[in-house]
């Protein structure tokens, strides 16, 4: 499933032209306050109509200036979480979950799956004022997936948490992510939250989409990699748990080749999938392949580009970005092509 956004506003004092595809995970819209995030979504639920433009999900049209469709917010199968949650206090939370039912046909239909990926049932006869923060949002996630829609928007749904209520629901997050088989737009200026849940990433300044594309891409990108955060610049790669050595170490076959990773307080589970981050900063280069050090990965590479203190890697299958000095930069002769070796420390690999 793929949404795609072509579209513009007129507003006093920004003008918002985006345009993205958002294909079926987690697409993050990101950018600082007033850069036109929630006004994007709001378009695409149909709570405000652009004055040019398309919008469209798989094919279907929910918007098009040309031949002035339209469509309600209700027509749409938008499900929208707010960052306040706005559960009906009088309702308990199986009532919440329920209430789409009674107006959308087809709503409803997986409450007890959906009761179980997100852990609701022990607060099923609870009201919102006996829920913490995170059960708010997991009961609010809850009842839009039951209002049987095919599209989730997810607007700052952290913002009004606590780093415990954050830890608390972010593996709720991931679970959606990889679960629901619907694109999730999610509106955030909290770079965190990004690293960890997105796989899409719409990089938005002053009402424009910057960037457009998978978050793995821009990551590793030393243009676009700057602007989501300078210690954030780096590679994220997909893993998988091959085995676990005696001493806790963990062998893992990813795009860039296999690495070894080190026991951590949550261990992993050979068969397991992780994603990971090779950050830019930890990455060290060598024109010849090193020997006697304590580093246990290293990685042959060819230099693919140089810009702006960031040496951008082919290694494998994958990108990988380095940071360096132009002394270390003329020092080493690096250019595109150039071959070397990436040399990785285990602790410096962070899983997001």
């Amino acid at each position: 499933m793929v949404l795609s956004v072509d579209f513009r506003k007129r507003f006093a004092g920004l003008t918002l032209d985006v345009a993205f595809e958002a294909p079926t995970g987690i697409t993050a819209l990101f950018g600082p306050a007033g850069c036109g995030k929630t006004s994007t979504v709001n378009a695409i639920a149909g709570l405000m109509s652009p004055d040019q433009g398309r919008i469209t999900m798989d094919g279907h049209v929910l918007f098009d200036a040309a031949s002035g469709t339209n469509l309600p917010t209700q027509a749409r199968r938008v499900g929208y979480v707010f960052q306040d949650a706005r559960l009906f206090p009088h309702l308990t939370v199986a009532a919440n979950l329920k209430y789409p039912a009674r107006f959308r046909p087809g709503a409803g239909r997986d409450f007890d799956r959906v009761v179980q990926m997100l852990a609701l049932g022990p607060l099923l006869s609870r009201y919102p004022r006996n829920l913490s923060g995170g059960e708010k949002q997991r009961t609010a996630i809850g009842r839009a997936l039951l209002s049987d829609p095919a599209i989730l928007v997810m607007d700052e749904p952290l913002a009004a948490l606590d780093e415990a209520r954050k830890d608390e629901i972010m593996p709720w997050l991931e679970r959606l992510r990889d679960e629901v088989r619907l694109p999730i737009l999610y509106v955030t200026h909290a770079t965190p939250e990004i690293l960890r849940l997105a796989t899409t990433l719409v990089l938005m300044r002053q009402g424009r989409a910057l960037y457009a594309g998978p978050l793995s891409d821009a990551l590793s990108d030393p243009d676009i990699g700057p602007l989501i955060g300078t210690r954030e610049v780096g590679a994220l790669i997909p893993a998988h748990v091959e085995t676990v050595e005696p001493d806790g170490m963990a062998r893992v076959s990813t795009p860039a080749g296999p690495l070894l990773l080190p026991a951590s307080s949550a261990p992993y589970r050979p068969g397991s999938d992780l994603r990971l981050r090779i950050l830019a900063h930890e990455v060290i280069l060598s024109r010849a392949a090193p020997t006697g050090l304590s580093a246990l990965n290293v990685l042959p590479a060819t230099v693919s580009r140089v810009q702006g203190g960031y040496v951008q890697l082919q290694v494998g299958q994958a990108q990988l970005l380095a940071q360096v000095t132009e002394r270390s930069v003329a020092a080493l002769a690096l250019h595109p092509g150039t071959p070397c070796h990436a040399i990785i420390k285990s602790a410096a690999i962070v899983r997001s």
